[in-house]
């Protein structure tokens, strides 16, 4: 790495703690450390949002889809922002009316503790797996963009997130994500201006071409909806859904629109980070298709196509700019992370209010944990890695069913509802193995999840009344 590179690299390292250790200051509880005080504006809350699901993985393989093929990854954006809709309308009311910290204090207060613990161990574990594998994941594209060990790339991701994040609690995490989210957009942006400047075909030039081959096209119709995740209906119905989960009942994200002052505000951040997310796909596929035409389609490792024209096509110091952006996109999503779990387990677990040295403590732990995960595993460890990857997909279903179900009038069991989740887990397991596509999981894990809890309820209240 050059020397400018590397010095812009550490100037945004050190901007990034310096600017954690001063916003720490307006903390002075440990509800102001998980919700900022409810006053974030709604735009910052979005981008913050945007930056948190955008890892180094969307930022590098994105450009990489569209290289290799087309711009069909909308379809899936499209149906992220049905999904963010639904959650406005249906999820987010209730949490603003009982002005809950973690959102499975609702489930607490409809079906009683157990639940609410059953919920929050499950988004503990999903966030463990999920993000500590992601998080390896992430160190090893930085590795090859930067040149460290892996280990070195874990360590200065890690720490540095955690100094900032432990500092400034959940309005630093909210105001760096922001900044990170500009400027990794700024990255797209940069490799977008440098292909242009450095080609002699105007843009309409470059675009005529990605038209003629098929580079540009968006939708897919036709084949086997069951088992193609790319086809329209299958893309857009799982985006909606994926969604639907993730932004209503994964804490990570939905803790985000709970630090804004009132549930307007909150709308306007969940609805608009879809649309900003739409806009952040299409702008990274614009750029994996216009270094397919200057690079002439030369054959590339998989998902490291945008890394290969970073690192040999960029001058030096836009090189560096591009590389900050990748650790941008590495430390917001950790971040969030870290501050979600500390949050959940303080308030769904040991039910008390917590002073602000507990909960920075507490995030801590969380911290070091992710950063063990990333740390004992490596990339050569492919069957953790899927599972970490993976395990989403098999609980976002019943989480998502628990709060679906809490919207109704009707009393249930908790043992019908530990059941009703139990068959959720199963039938995403059954889903995959008989080569069903992924998009469809979680419809389907909320579909059998909710009949099997009406019947169970059903069954447990015919054997009483006998």
């Amino acid at each position: 790495m050059h020397a400018l590179d590397l010095i812009i690299i550490i100037c945004f390292l050190a901007i990034t703690i310096g600017w954690g250790i001063w916003q720490g200051r307006q903390n002075k509880s440990a509800e102001d450390y998980f919700l900022a005080g409810r006053s974030q504006h709604w735009v910052m809350v979005m981008f913050s949002i945007v930056a948190t699901e955008t890892s180094v993985l969307t930022f590098v393989s994105i450009p990489g889809l569209a290289y290799r093929g087309d711009w069909f990854f909308l379809q899936l954006a499209m149906g992220y922002i049905v999904g963010r809709i639904l959650v406005s309308i249906f999820l987010l009311p209730a949490y603003f009316d009982t002005e809950i910290v973690s959102i499975y204090e609702v489930l607490g207060k409809k079906f009683g503790s157990g639940i609410q613990k059953l919920a929050s161990g499950i988004f503990l574990v999903t966030r463990i797996l999920a993000d500590g594998i992601r998080f390896l994941a992430t160190a090893v594209i930085v590795q090859v963009l930067t040149g460290w060990s892996l280990p070195v790339a874990v360590l200065v991701i890690g720490i540095v997130t955690l100094i900032y994040t432990v500092s400034g609690g959940i309005r630093t995490v909210v105001w760096v994500d922001s900044f990170q989210f500009v400027l990794y957009l700024l990255g797209g942006v940069i490799v977008i201006v440098h292909i242009f400047s450095q080609a002699d075909v105007i843009p309409t030039g470059f675009i005529a071409d990605l038209l003629h081959d098929g580079k540009l096209n968006i939708f897919r119709f036709g084949g086997d909806l069951a088992t193609n995740p790319w086809l329209f209906w299958s893309a857009f119905i799982g985006g909606i859904f994926l969604s639907f989960a993730s932004h209503g009942a994964d804490y990570m994200m939905v803790q985000r629109t709970l630090t804004c002052k009132d549930l307007k505000s909150a709308k306007k951040a969940m609805i608009g980070s879809g649309f900003f997310v739409f806009m952040q796909f299409t702008l990274f596929l614009l750029a994996g298709s216009l270094i397919y035409v200057s690079l002439g389609g030369m054959e590339l490792p998989k998902d490291r196509e945008f890394a290969y024209y970073i690192i040999n096509e960029l001058p030096i110091g836009l090189r560096g700019l591009l590389l900050a952006g990748v650790l941008s996109a590495a430390m917001s999503t950790l971040s969030s992370s870290i501050n979600s779990l500390a949050s959940s387990t303080l308030r769904d677990w040991f039910k008390k209010e917590a002073d602000l040295k507990t909960a920075q403590k507490t995030s801590i732990v969380w911290a070091t944990i992710l950063i063990g995960i990333a740390m004992i595993f490596d990339e050569s460890d492919k069957a953790i890695v899927e599972m970490g990857l993976q395990i989403a997909s098999y609980t976002y279903g019943g989480l998502l069913s628990l709060f679906i179900i809490s919207k109704l009038k009707r009393q249930f069991r908790p043992i019908s509802l530990i059941i009703g989740l139990l068959s959720s887990l199963l039938t995403v397991y059954i889903a995959q193995q008989n080569g069903i596509a992924w998009t469809w999981f979680i419809l389907l894990a909320v579909c059998v999840n909710i009949a099997v809890v009406f019947v169970s309820q059903s069954v447990f209240s015919l054997r009483n009344d006998a």
